[in-house]
Formats: structure tokens, sequence, C-alpha cells
């Protein structure tokens, strides 16, 4: 249980600043990827921040000789620009501009209720088991490595 209460804790404050910056409404998404049009660069300044206060834990994190709730590090260690990573980002960009959702500010408006945003969800569920079924796997060796192990 003790490892399950800090990432349920930080799991809350991110959806606490999506909610609160805006990002679970599809409008201000598509607003932002509508660079020709009428653009709104408010989620740059959220990603900016996101970024900022990521970075910052992580080097704080690194600092230390293990995790608190693991038994060591996992970084990853592939630096190649490949075909199954250029195809996936092209489809979560397809899905996002064309929903105006990413899987975080999915989840939090589907627990408001939102019925576009249960659909959303449901078809992004729906694609992940399509994938697992094709028999594609999910991690590849060499992905990512153990460091710093106790």
């Amino acid at each position: 249980m003790k490892g399950r209460f800090v990432p349920f804790l930080l799991g809350v404050v991110f959806a606490l600043g999506l909610g609160i910056s805006g990002m679970t409404d599809p409008r201000k998404i598509i607003a932002f990827l509508n660079v020709a049009g009428a653009w709104d660069p408010s989620l740059a300044f959220v990603m900016i921040g996101a970024v900022a206060v990521h970075f910052g834990f992580a080097q704080w994190a690194l600092r230390a000789k293990k995790p608190a709730w693991a038994p060591a590090f996992f970084l990853a260690t592939k630096t190649t620009i490949g075909a199954p990573l250029v195809t996936g980002a092209a489809i979560f960009g397809l899905g996002w501009g064309a929903a105006g959702y990413c899987p975080g500010p999915a989840v939090v408006a589907a627990s408001g209720g939102s019925v576009p945003a249960l659909l959303f969800l449901g078809s992004m569920l729906a694609g992940i088991a399509v994938f697992r079924w094709i028999g594609v796997p999910s991690r590849r060796p060499g992905s990512s490595r153990l460091v710093r192990s106790s």
C-alpha cells in the first residue's frame, strides 16, 4: 500500500492541474493546434510549466541512491528515431487533433461525465486491445535499462 499512495497523490495533482488550466476542454486543444487560425498558446505555457517541474524533480530524484518504492531506476536507452516511434507519434497526433483529447485530460473529463471523453477513452482502449491482439510487443528488449540497482 505504501508504494501506491504517492503515485495516487501525484495523479490527483496532475488531474487538478489539467482541470484548473482548462486542458480538459477539447476546444482549447484544437485552438492550440490551429496555428493558421485563431491560435491559443495557453497549452504551450502549461507544457513549459509541466516540463520544468518534471525536469527539476527528475534531477533531484536521480541524485538518490535508489527510488523510494522500487528496486532501481529504469531509464530509456534507445536514442534512435525509428518507424515505430514516428508511426506512434503520428497516430497520437492525429487522434489528439481530431478529438482534442489525449489520455490524461480524457480521464479527467470522463470522471466529470463528459460523453465525448468517455467515447474517446473507449476508442483508445479498443485501439490498445487491437494493438495487443495483433501481437506487437509492448516492451522491446533494450528499450530501457536498469540503473543503480540496490
